[in-house]
Formats: structure tokens, C-alpha cells, sequence
């Protein structure tokens, strides 16, 4: 039998209320890890959670991977491209390739009796994957878009809604500026809401067929083509073989393709998550540093209010290494305690933010109007396994008190 081991759970679950100085360290150092691991949980899955959500919204709008006409990049409006059913057939073929649809934009102007505001026309067909924009609306339905007719419905936004005041069913001219002026007269079939105002400002989507025709392009010409992964972790390594199969495919007028991730197509917004991860790396440090520095003075604190023990158990014949184990094991039993009540509090935070949205934002700077949560129960276990080590190892050193404690010196002390 472990007789360390046996005597450190004694000496914890003791309830010697003349140890006026330890229990209340003990009580601190557990306050102290518990709080900083529930902090590190609810940390990490805020972060988790709002990198998937602003994520999800700028890929839903503008998929994984794009490819466009490469006079596209270059220029104000968007240049027609032709994809082949060899091309597309090969894309497909891609490993990672989950699902493509075909597009065309339009830049414009909607019109009211009473505002007016610049929009870009989207035109999808029915190939188009339409769960983002069913998982965002707040009015009407999604129209049946259509890439043989035109049904003259529009899908616009909450911000277009109220800027132009008009509703579901209401009927609004808008306007296209070429060699001349085009007009078109739509009926408003739903409202929907992301709160990416650079998306939502802008974006009016409408039958592929419709936008076609306003552009002046044949049946088989469009603005480009989205590409969705299955894993987005793989979509640089996707994305360029998604490049090697365009260079082997020209288009029949004479146009390049040019393909671009959704990192590519929006690194401000991927730069600014990606300092999201640093900010939680500063914050674990800090909790993990603030666990151990009240471990370190609680077993200081123990060890020093029983230097009478200690000198009893080296005249019994204990070593110092054992008496260092049996303290180490002492505090096992504080950082296990405090690791239970740390979940119990991150995990109760994050559940309760997660179902009841209790904790609002400001939508126009953050991009959502709660703070959303995210757990991932591989990064929970790892931050338990992580400040457990930590806080163990940390003590190994203030452990070594118990090697200069005297058996003579130390029976007599009080």
C-alpha cells in the first residue's frame, strides 16, 4: 500500500479547525485554480464560437473557393466566364470538393417612392445551396430561383429593408447603368438577416436568369463560380488543385480563369480572427501562471504549519523524497478539487450563454448580436490535462522545504 498516498488523504480530508493559517490557503489556492480554469474554458469557446460564426457568414456568402474571370479582379464590374461541362466535370473530381453553383453579379440601384440605395444583384439558379440564407431569415421566404426564367422576386436584407422602408410582398423598381438605363421592377419574397453589414448593405439575390439578361450575357456565361469544401482545414490544399485543373481548360473566349480562396478574398477579417487566438493564449497564460502562484504559497503555507509532523515523520524513518511525495500528493487532491468546481462553473457560464443568449453585443462591431459559445470537448479535456501538469510540476520545487526541516529542531516547534 502507498502509505503516502494514504496518509496525504488523511491530512486532506481532516477537519482540524486549529490550522488557522492552511485552511485558508487551501480554500484560496482552490478558489484560485478553479476560477482561472473556468476562465480559460469560458475563453476558448467564446473564441471558438465567434471564429465559427463570422466564419460561417462570410463563407455562406462567398463560399470557400471562387473562381472568376481573371479581367474580374482587375475591374469595377464582373467579367463574364464560360465553365465547359469538361471543366466542371474535372472540378468536381477534386478531392475536398463538396459542391459547386454557378453565379453572376450585377451592380445596381433599388428605388422607393420615398430612399434609394446602391446594391450588387446576385443571380443564382437552382443549383444554388440555400441553407445559409434559410438559416438567416427573418421575413417571407426564399424565392425559387431559376436559371431558365424570370420570376421577378428578390431576396433582400433586414439593413436594405429598413433603408428603403419596404416589406415582404412590397414591389420596388430597380435601375442598371450601362451604355444606358435598364429598369426592372421586382417583388420583395423575403428578408433576411446576418449582421455582416459589408454583405448585407449590398447584396440582393434574384433568379441567375434574370441577371443574365440585365448584363447582356448568354445563357451559359457567368460571373463565376463558388466551390464549397468539406473541410475547411484542407482548403489551401484544395484550393490549388483547384487551380491545377484550370490551367489545363481555356475558356472559349479567350478568357483566364483565376482561382481564389475565401482567405484570399477577405484577409482582413481572417487576419482579425487570427489575433482572436493570441489574445487566448495571453489569457491562458495568465490563468495558468495565477494557478500556480496561489498552489506555490498554499504549499508553502501547509508545509510550514506542520513542521511538526514532518519532524515526526523523518524521526519514524520517512525520507525526504517520500515527505515530498506525500506533499505532492496533498496537492493533487487540492488541484483535483478545484479542477471539478472550475468545470462545473466554465461549463454552467458557457451552457447558459449558449441556450438563453443572456450576454448581448453590439452587431454593427462584432458581427453577431450575442456572444455566441462554442465547445469542443478535446481542447476542455487538454486544458484540464494542461493545468493539472502545470500545477503539479510547479510544485516540485517548493516540495523541497520539507529537505530542510530538522527532526530535533522541528518536534519541538510550535
Amino acid at each position: 500500500m502507498n502509505y503516502n498516498l494514504f496518509i496525504a488523504r488523511r491530512l486532506y480530508r481532516s477537519a482540524d479547525n486549529k490550522r488557522k493559517v492552511s485552511r485558508p490557503a487551501i480554500s484560496i489556492a482552490t478558489a484560485g485554480i478553479a476560477l482561472g480554469l473556468a476562465v480559460m474554458i469560458v475563453s476558448v469557446c467564446v473564441v471558438l464560437g465567434f471564429k465559427h460564426e463570422v466564419m460561417s457568414k462570410v463563407t455562406g456568402f462567398g463560399s470557400h473557393i471562387q473562381v472568376v474571370n481573371l479581367q474580374s479582379l482587375q475591374m469595377a464590374e464582373s467579367q463574364p466566364i464560360r465553365f465547359p461541362q469538361p471543366l466542371v466535370d474535372e472540378l468536381k473530381s477534386v478531392r475536398g470538393v463538396k459542391h459547386m453553383q454557378r453565379y453572376c453579379e450585377k451592380a445596381g440601384m433599388l428605388k422607393t417612392d420615398e430612399a434609394f440605395q446602391g446594391v450588387m444583384l446576385r443571380g443564382v439558379g437552382e443549383e444554388y445551396d440555400t441553407t445559409f440564407l434559410a438559416s438567416h431569415m427573418v421575413a417571407g421566404r426564399i424565392p425559387a430561383f431559376s436559371n431558365k426564367k424570370q420570376t421577378n422576386k428578390i431576396l433582400i436584407s433586414q439593413m436594405l429593408a429598413s433603408q428603403l422602408r419596404v416589406g415582404v410582398g412590397d414591389r420596388l423598381y430597380a435601375y442598371f447603368f450601362d451604355d444606358g438605363v435598364r429598369a426592372r421592377r421586382f417583388s420583395i419574397e423575403g428578408i433576411y438577416q446576418t449582421h455582416m453589414s459589408e454583405f448585407d448593405k449590398n447584396l440582393v439575390f434574384t433568379d441567375l436568369y434574370a441577371c443574365q439578361k440585365l448584363a447582356g450575357w448568354e445563357s451559359v456565361q457567368y460571373s463565376g463560380m463558388e466551390i464549397n469544401v468539406d473541410d475547411f482545414t484542407q482548403l489551401d490544399r484544395i484550393g490549388y488543385d483547384v487551380a491545377m485543373a484550370l490551367r489545363e481548360h481555356n475558356d472559349p473566349d479567350g478568357a483566364y480563369y483565376s482561382a481564389n480562396t475565401i482567405r484570399k478574398l477577405y484577409p482582413n477579417i481572417f487576419s482579425w480572427l487570427s489575433l482572436l487566438d493570441t489574445n487566448v493564449w495571453v489569457i491562458l497564460a495568465l490563468m495558468v501562471a495565477v494557478a500556480a502562484f496561489t498552489m506555490i504559497s498554499g504549499l508553502l503555507i501547509i508545509i510550514l504549519e506542520r513542521t511538526n509532523f514532518v519532524g515526526i515523520m523523518k524521526a519514524l524513518g520517512a525520507t525526504n523524497g517520500e515527505l515530498r511525495r506525500l506533499f505532492l500528493y496533498f496537492g493533487v487532491f487540492i488541484i483535483g478539487r478545484a479542477l471539478i468546481i472550475g468545470n462545473v462553473i466554465g461549463l454552467g457560464l458557457v451552457g447558459l450563454q449558449q441556450y438563453t443568449g443572456l450576454v448581448h453585443l453590439d452587431s454593427d462591431t462584432y458581427y453577431v448580436d450575442s456572444v455566441p459559445m462554442q465547445i469542443n470537448w478535446l481542447y476542455i479535456v487538454l486544458i484540464n490535462i494542461g493545468t493539472l501538469l502545470i500545477s503539479v510540476m510547479v510544485l516540485i520545487i517548493p516540495s523541497y522545504v520539507v529537505s530542510h526541516i530538522h527532526p530535533a529542531k522541528s518536534i519541538r516547534f510550535e
